[in-house]
């Protein structure tokens, strides 16, 4: 017999404006209150990005959910982010529901739909609580969108929806914080308003107990209860980014080993790369359009793309298959992973429009392989070794489109299977897993070949190091106590 247990509750981290630190909050907060022996499930009803992660029940939610439920140390599901949004053009996205593609829409067109996926998200939202002591929900944005508040199922309208208060976040860093959280006080609904129960000021620098007057005065204006003044926590950086605004600029190499990576329009799954940022004699440069690829880089990346053939586009106007050639020239190496092995090929064909306006076009040759977009979407986590060395690695696929290769593989799956293609000189490879570098054996088997020192790096242990850090942070300056009071059993509105 089950022991009986109290209903769940729910609290809803908001922001004034998008990168806040909204993802990051919530993700300390799920590893401090499963510290405390509280079931917690990480919930965002909508997300945009086009860094997602392959979840154990076999579909995609956005990467920063992924995190999120491993700071609540428990396995990740489509539930978590009913809604993902994966944008292909600056007006157009593919929508994906409960981890599956339904289709692509124009942003115009995607207003009127949302109303309709909302049962979608009450569905879901239903499911984690019915497993949870807490469920922590994130919303997207800002709060204060009011243009697009009728339709909303991402911020109020959920958080009316589902009857589940809300916690706004507001980025000091950025300036103007006692304006955009008293300013968004001013322009929501009085009933929007009346949900918010408390707020954060996040990423503060100095003394706090200059900016105590801040506070006050917030909490006066608003009638909130200021909760928490968050220092800045500077190992952010540690932690997978989610979206294009975490990509970081060039920087000086200051003779370390160089590597670039292509970061076109539709970069997607950014965050492949983490591991190697946090390499110490190792600087990864990201490379904008316009940008040239540096001429000491010993390895350029080409990434995954959520729009190959128009970013295989850009990076032909940006003259980068110029650069690449003479890299190659001078002895570099070039890897390509996803939507990035489908570019070093020779041809890209979209015959049904899976990503844009159907049409076929040439590769960049540097791998003797041909692509074909289409078919159902491959989400699957994988396992095996390198062909050439029998390095192990792990990692996940996560693609539309089959490719054919007439080259060595580079990859072994097992069963028979395997994956990728490289060239004859060695120095030119590509593959379709996703995450291969955040395995410490793959990570230091590419190092080696280019040249770069080795290192004991323990990537996921610092991961999960950096969790318990955040954890304590926000234990610290936040009242997590008073949060968990706040916090207060939904009650969930039929969605019309």
């Amino acid at each position: 017999m089950q022991p009986d247990r109290r209903p769940a509750r729910a609290l809803m981290i908001q922001g004034t404006g998008s990168d806040v630190g909204k993802s990051l909050l919530v993700a300390g907060l799920a590893r401090a209150f499963t510290r405390r022996g509280l079931r917690v499930r990480p919930f965002k009803p909508q997300n945009m990005s086009n860094n997602a992660a392959v979840t154990a029940d076999g579909g995609e939610i956005g990467r920063a959910q992924a995190l999120q439920a491993r700071a609540a140390r428990i396995a990740t599901s489509v539930h978590m982010n009913p809604v993902l949004l994966k944008p292909q053009t600056d007006v157009g996205a593919q929508i994906v529901v409960q981890g599956r593609v339904v289709g692509n829409a124009k942003a115009r067109e995607y207003q009127s739909i949302k109303p309709r996926l909302l049962g979608a998200v009450l569905d879901s939202f239903g499911r984690l609580a019915a497993e949870a002591d807490l469920v922590l929900v994130e919303g997207a944005g800002s709060a204060s969108e009011v243009n697009l508040r009728a339709s909303d199922i991402a911020n109020m309208g959920f958080a009316r929806a589902a009857d589940v208060p809300v916690v706004l976040v507001g980025d000091i860093d950025r300036g103007g914080v006692i304006a955009s959280l008293v300013g968004t006080k001013v322009v929501i609904e009085p009933e929007d308003a009346a949900m918010i129960v408390g707020f954060l000021v996040n990423r503060f620098r100095g003394d706090p107990s200059l900016f105590a007057d801040g506070m006050a005065r917030i909490a006066e204006q608003t009638g909130w209860a200021a909760l928490g003044l968050v220092p800045y926590f500077a190992e952010a950086q540690k932690l997978p980014a989610e979206d294009a605004l975490g990509i970081p600029g060039r920087s000086d190499s200051n003779g370390a080993i160089r590597i670039a990576v292509l970061a076109y329009p539709r970069i997607a799954n950014f965050d492949d790369f983490d591991p190697l940022r946090q390499e110490p004699g190792v600087d990864v440069a990201f490379i904008r359009p316009g940008e040239p690829i540096p001429g000491d880089a010993a390895l350029v990346i080409l990434p995954g793309s959520k729009a190959t053939i128009a970013d295989l586009g850009v990076l032909r106007e940006t003259g980068w298959d110029i650069d690449l050639a003479a890299h190659l020239r001078r002895g570099g190496h070039v890897l390509g992973i996803c939507g990035g092995y489908q570019m070093l090929g020779r041809r890209v064909a979209d015959p049904d429009g899976i990503e844009g306006p159907p049409g076929s076009v040439e590769g960049l040759g540097l791998l003797d392989a041909d692509t074909v977009l289409g078919g159902d979407k491959r989400l699957v986590e994988v396992s095996g070794t390198t062909i050439v060395g029998g390095v192990p690695f792990k990692g996940y696929e996560m693609h539309v489109g089959r490719t054919t290769a007439s080259q060595p593989p580079m990859l072994d799956l097992g069963g028979g299977r395997t994956d990728g293609a490289v060239d004859a000189s060695g120095r030119v490879a590509g593959c379709y897993i996703h995450g291969l570098l955040a395995d410490d054996r793959q990570r230091r088997h590419w190092l080696e070949r280019i040249g770069a020192p080795g290192s004991d790096l323990d990537y996921e242990a610092g991961i999960e190091a950096t969790l318990d850090r955040l954890a304590d942070h926000l234990e610290k300056h936040v009242d997590c106590t008073r949060l968990l009071e706040l916090a207060r059993v939904p009650t969930i509105k039929a969605a019309e």
